[in-house]
């Protein structure tokens, strides 16, 4: 068997919140909640477990999700028509823009409980 992720926790303000926020930017589905844990699962089977946690424990963390152009078309659409910021860059000093890395589109966002969110259209180093 070859090594794969299979979930991570997100901690998170509200578990519930967070998970359906996510899950409508990219057009995924809520799980059924499963003790503590909203899942969210992405297309190649890793889960996102959404944990509620009390506010000063949260550390931010990083996750970025790799996206077809049309996902992505989508999933900008939701953004920007539900009025959430974005950027083009990781230290949000470009808001309001998208990045062309890597022939490809990416955007930077904050879900409710200050995780940055990333979605982009061509993984990093790919040159085609």
């Amino acid at each position: 068997m070859s090594v794969e992720l299979n979930h991570t926790i997100v901690h998170s303000l509200d578990n519930h919140e967070s998970a359906e926020f996510l899950a409508n930017i990219l057009g995924l589905e809520v799980g059924e909640e499963w003790g503590p844990f909203v899942p969210v699962e992405t297309s190649n089977g890793v889960t996102l477990d959404f944990a509620t946690i009390p506010g000063e424990s949260i550390v931010m963390q990083h996750y970025a999700f790799l996206i077809s152009d049309e996902e992505f078309d989508a999933a900008f659409g939701r953004i920007r028509e539900q009025g959430v910021t974005y950027y083009a860059d990781p230290h949000l000093k470009q808001p309001g823009e998208i990045n062309h890395h890597y022939g490809g589109r990416g955007l930077y966002f904050m879900d409710p409980a200050g995780h940055g969110m990333e979605i982009i259209t061509r993984p990093y180093g790919n040159e085609e």
